[in-house]
This record gives C-alpha cells, sequence and structure tokens, in this order.
C-alpha cells in the first residue's frame, strides 16, 4: 500500500526556541552544579561572614583608637601602651580581612571553574547529539559566541553574587545593628533611607540601560557571525573580487554597534553621576547627625570617626552596584541563552527501549515503503523500495536531487522517517529501536563532500579509528593510494592540513577520507560519489582496493558515473524520489531504458570531451 510522504518534524532554527525563564529560574539552574561543591560552598560562606565581621570591626576600634587618644588620657605611658595594642588590633583585623577573603576565593575557585566546565561539556556534548537540521540552519558565529560568554557568565555570577552583592548585604545589616544598637534609631534610619534610594535609583536606571547592552549583544553577536562566515569562505571573496563588499558589510555591523555603545556610554555616565549624588547626600545628612552628637556632648570624636568610616565602608561596594546589577542581568541573558541551548529537544532521538546493533558478519539493509520530505512541501522521496542482501553491493545512479545522498543521511538516522511513513532495517531491526551509536559505529561513508579537521593528515586518517596504530594508518593510505603524497611533502603524515582541508586538493581530501573509512572497516559501506573528484587513473586503481575492500561487506554506492558501479549486484534508476529501473548493468543496458541512455551519453561525452 503506497503511503503518502510528510516532513519530520522540524526543528526550529537556533533563535525561535528561546525559553524566557525568570533571572531565579535561570539561578536555580545554575545552583546544582555548585552544589556538588557543597562542603566548599560552606567554607566560602564562612569565610566570607568572618572577612564581614573583621570589616565591620575596623571601624570599632578605630574609634576606641581616636577615644584613647583624647587630651583627658591620665598618663604618657597609657598614651604610649594603650594605642600600640590597639594599632596593632587594628592592624590584624584589617589582615583578617584580606585573609579572609583571599580564603573564600581560593576554596571556592575549584567549585567555579567545576561548575563552568561541566556546563560547557554539557552544551558541547548536547550540540553534538543535535539533528542534522540545526547544524544545517544554526549560525556558527552567533552560537559559538553565546557559548563564550555563557561560559564567561558563570565566572561573573558567582564572582559578582558572592563576592560583592551578598557581602555588601551582610555588611549592610551589621553596620545598621550597630548604628541603631550604638546611638539614635534615627542614624540607622538615614543610612537604611539613603540606601534605598541608592538601589531603587540605580536598578531602575540600570533595568533601562539594559536594552542598549542587549542590542550590543546581538549586533556583536551578527557582526561576529559575518566576519566568521566571510572569513570560512574566504577563497569564493577573492573567486569574485568581493573583499571590499565584505569589508562595507562588515563595517555597517560594526557601525551600527558602534551607535549603541555610544547611547549605552551616556546613560552609564547619567547613572554614575546620579550615584554619586545620593551618596555625597547620605554622607552629608549622616556627618551633620554626628557632628551634632559629638557637640551636644552625646557622642565621642571617635563615634564620628566610626560613622564616617562606617559610611565609607558601606558607599565603596555600593558604588558598583550599577556595574555589579547590570553585569549579573548580562550573566543571566547569556546563561540563560547557554541553557536554552542545553534544553533544545534532539529530533532524532533513542527510544528509552533502544537496543544496541550487534552484528557477526555484514548485515542485510532493506529500505521498506519510505517516504520522506525535509519540508512539507517539498517530498523528496516516494514509497521507496529495496534491499541491499547482506555482503552484496547496490548501486543508486540518477540525476541530482533525486533523492540519492537522502538514502545515506536516512540510514545513519541523520533524520528519522516519520511513524506510518516506512521504515529501514538492518538485519531486520528498525533503526529507529536501535541505539545510534551502535548504528554508526557500523557503518563508514566517504562523503561526496570531503571535509578535513584542522589537523595533520595522519590524525584526519586515524579519526575513523582513534586507537589505530601509525602502521594501520600507512596501510590504509596506501590502499586509499595517497601513501606516496603525504611521504613526498616535507613533513610527511604530520602535514597540517588546514581549515576543512583546504590545503589539499579536491582528489588528495577523497584520498584521506576513503583512506578514514578503511580504516574503520566496518561491516556496511556507503560510497556516495566517492572517485568524483579524482582523474581517471587514480579512480581506476582506487576503484580496485574499494572493490577489494567492499568483499564480504554490505555496500551503498551512491554513483554519478556508471562506470565506477558495472560491477554492483543491483543498480537502482532514481529520479524525482522514485525507483524508475532496476537490475544488473548488463539487464539494464538490455532493456534500453534511462540507463542505457544515461549510459550511451557518458561514452560519448568521454570520446568527445573538448580539450579545456
Amino acid at each position: 500500500m503506497r503511503r503518502t510522504p510528510t516532513a519530520t518534524a522540524p526543528e526550529n532554527p537556533p533563535s525561535a526556541t528561546e525559553i524566557k525563564r525568570s533571572d531565579w529560574a535561570t539561578l536555580s539552574r545554575l545552583w546544582p552544579y555548585l552544589w556538588d561543591y557543597k562542603v566548599r560552598v560552606v567554607l566560602a560562606l564562612a569565610f566570607m561572614i568572618g572577612a564581614k565581621l573583621a570589616n565591620v570591626g575596623v571601624p570599632l576600634l578605630l574609634k576606641t583608637l581616636v577615644d584613647r587618644l583624647a587630651p583627658s588620657a591620665t598618663s604618657a605611658q597609657a598614651l604610649m601602651v594603650v594605642p600600640l595594642g590597639l594599632l596593632l588590633a587594628y592592624g590584624l583585623l584589617r589582615l583578617s580581612t584580606s585573609l579572609f577573603t583571599e580564603l573564600r576565593e581560593l576554596v571556592f575557585a575549584k567549585a567555579t571553574e567545576g561548575a563552568a566546565r561541566r556546563i560547557s561539556l554539557q552544551v558541547f556534548a548536547h550540540l553534538h547529539a543535535l539533528s542534522l537540521r540545526f547544524h544545517l540552519e544554526r549560525q556558527t558565529g552567533g552560537m559559538t559566541r553565546d557559548i563564550e560568554r555563557g561560559t564567561r557568565a558563570v565566572h561573573s555570577l558567582i564572582s559578582y553574587s558572592l563576592y560583592s552583592i551578598i557581602p555588601t548585604l551582610i555588611e549592610v545589616v551589621l553596620v545598621l545593628t550597630l548604628l541603631a544598637t550604638k546611638f539614635d534609631v534615627a542614624f540607622a534610619w538615614i543610612t537604611l533611607v539613603a540606601l534605598v534610594v541608592y538601589v531603587t535609583f540605580t536598578v531602575t536606571v540600570t533595568h533601562w540601560r539594559t536594552r542598549f547592552r542587549r542590542e550590543m549583544n546581538e549586533l556583536d553577536s551578527k557582526a561576529h557571525t559575518r566576519a566568521i562566515d566571510s572569513l570560512l569562505n574566504f577563497e569564493t571573496v577573492k573567486y569574485f573580487n568581493n573583499e571590499a563588499f565584505e569589508t562595507g558589510r562588515y563595517d555597517e555591523s560594526l557601525d551600527r554597534l558602534r551607535s549603541v555603545a555610544v547611547k549605552a556610554q551616556r546613560s552609564l555616565s547619567f547613572l554614575n553621576a546620579g550615584q554619586q549624588t545620593i551618596i555625597a547626600t547620605g554622607l552629608i545628612v549622616m556627618l551633620w547627625r554626628a557632628t551634632e552628637g559629638v557637640v551636644e556632648g552625646r557622642m565621642t570624636v571617635g563615634d564620628l570617626v566610626m560613622v564616617n568610616a562606617f559610611m565609607i565602608q558601606l558607599y565603596i561596594p555600593l558604588n558598583f552596584l550599577g556595574v555589579i546589577y547590570r553585569e549579573i542581568k548580562q550573566s543571566l541573558t547569556d546563561l540563560d541563552k547557554m541553557f536554552n541551548l542545553m534544553e533544545r529537544e534532539r529530533e532524532v532521538a533513542d527510544a528509552p527501549d533502544a537496543k544496541p546493533l550487534l552484528l557477526k558478519g555484514p548485515p542485510s539493509v532493506r529500505f521498506d515503503h519510505v517516504n520522506f520530505a525535509y519540508d512539507a512541501d517539498r517530498p523528496i522521496l516516494h514509497d521507496l523500495s529495496f534491499e541491499i542482501p547482506a555482503g552484496q553491493t547496490v548501486a543508486v545512479v540518477g540525476p541530482s536531487g533525486s533523492g540519492k545522498s537522502t538514502l545515506a543521511r536516512l540510514l545513519y538516522r541523520f533524520y528519522d522517517i516519520p511513524p506510518g511513513q516506512g521504515r529501514i532495517a538492518v538485519n531486520g531491526h528498525d533503526v529507529r529501536g536501535l541505539t545510534q551509536d551502535s548504528l554508526r559505529r557500523s557503518i563508514g561513508i566517504v562523503p561526496q563532500d570531503t571535509v578535513l579537521f584542522n589537523d595533520t593528515v595522519a590524525y584526519n586518517i586515524a579519526y575513523g579509528r582513534p586507537e589505530a596504530t601509525r602502521e594501520e594508518v600507512e596501510a590504509a593510505a596506501r590502499s586509499a593510494r595517497i601513501h606516496d603524497f603525504i611521504v613526498n611533502v616535507p613533513k610527511g603524515y604530520d602535514t597540517v592540513v588546514g581549515e576543512r582541508g583546504l590545503k589539499l586538493s579536491g582528489g588528495e581530501k577523497q584520498r584521506v577520507a576513503i583512506a578514514r573509512t578503511l580504516l574503520k572497516d566496518p561491516p556496511i559501506l556507503v560510497f556516495d560519489e566517492a572517485t568524483s573528484a579524482l582523474d581517471s587513473a587514480n579512480e581506476r586503481a582506487i576503484q580496485a582496493e574499494l572493490a577489494a575492500v567492499a568483499q564480504g561487506k554490505t555496500v551503498l554506492i551512491i554513483a554519478h558515473r556508471l562506470s565506477t558501479i558495472v560491477h554492483a549486484n543491483e543498480i537502482l534508476v532514481m529520479e524525482a524520489g522514485r525507483i524508475i529501473e532496476r537490475g544488473t548493468h548488463v539487464h539494464l543496458l538490455a532493456a534500453n531504458g534511462r540507463y542505457a541512455q544515461m549510459w550511451r551519453l557518458q561514452q560519448s561525452e568521454q570520446v568527445t570531451a573538448p580539450a579545456l
């Protein structure tokens, strides 16, 4: 029974599924990573409280020191001995503040770095687990910048919250308590009102300024994306003399970024001026009140010094509250973006009861009434059925866009066939019921478009089986007819191939890809135009090697050159997602259909091809 083609459920583009969560929700996502280091968290909090107690003790000791030095002191000996002890105690308190602060940072460093490492590793692993659709739609420059900022946000949040906000709150509570108990409650109220006005002004203006920062980040990501995309396509830019065009596009992005940055700086200047005005006003009112107390005899000069020291100690960290609040808000936004990446659902995921594929020999592969579309309005495969018997070779030919390469993508489970739209089975097991890892370990592919890592030739060949020995790597290179080329370059197998392998020619990259697959030595092989970039002599030599390697394996060949697949056990001719002919090379020629027409055309092209 024929089935109508439907699309797989599309994964949304990277920017389309971002979940807007509250700041507290974002923090709650971060907390479990820190709580793994609960002992260090508790110790860090203890050291932080110790540092603040010592810090609050400094003005108290300073008050005592000033009062003891008053002219009313009874003896010269007291003037010499008592202040000396107080000075030593003052120095020890100052030292204790710094010592506790450094101990807090030392103890908590492992928790901070550990949390950042775990989050970054989970994001990296999750990105690799996402489907091909996501990676085809992503913007690499912007995404990498989001990950970079998200990782940095972990450090910023911990630094600003644990090292700035919480210690300041502790100190505010301690100071307000001391002012209310040692003097009249008016001192506490003046301080509290000044703090409330300061914090309200800071939060309000910073919230207003956040849109400039958010816009700056968006423009920065866009500029970074444009720059990365242009540099990755360096050769294309050169081919079409578009250096000035690319520079202009980048400059346009930078100019928009500059405009928003200027607005952000203006708003920052307004924020800083307002903060200083509130601080100065609060300090004047407090000192005026304290001066009145000294004049009236209710307070000593030491009390005046202590009040002034308390205010300075409070306002120094609060002076940076605007920066801290802005950075915390921005860090929460950046961290939220990274958590959104982690929460993006995988389009292709292992079923809860997925089983590993266990093979003792070459398996059979069957496409059974497969319908598939990348997008609902553009069907690719229509009721496609064929089988590759265990240990045999099936070739697929047809014009571009007929759906040939889609077969390999579906077999690899880069996309899943929707329920009710057919199935792909390996040894009778539906691939959707198998673990992706075990399935892909059983398949080796030489893709049509070979992309290499920016590493050595040896690394790229060994990527097929990372634990392989150097001798096995060289044996695979010999089979792929690239060993002689490698040993004749100055650095041999240690030659770096450049970004995406661009230092190698198309044929050299393809032979590295063939060597990599031969080294993997899986029971299922897929050759997707495996020799399309090779000259005729190398193609014939490698075809012989591939034919030898394919013995005893299940092979799917996707080809354009018909001369490379005449040995196949069965040849499928595809057109517009359907199989229109099938049979052996001899059978198809005798049928005098589409395959025979393609064969005659290619033979005549080889004879009459003009020299370029």
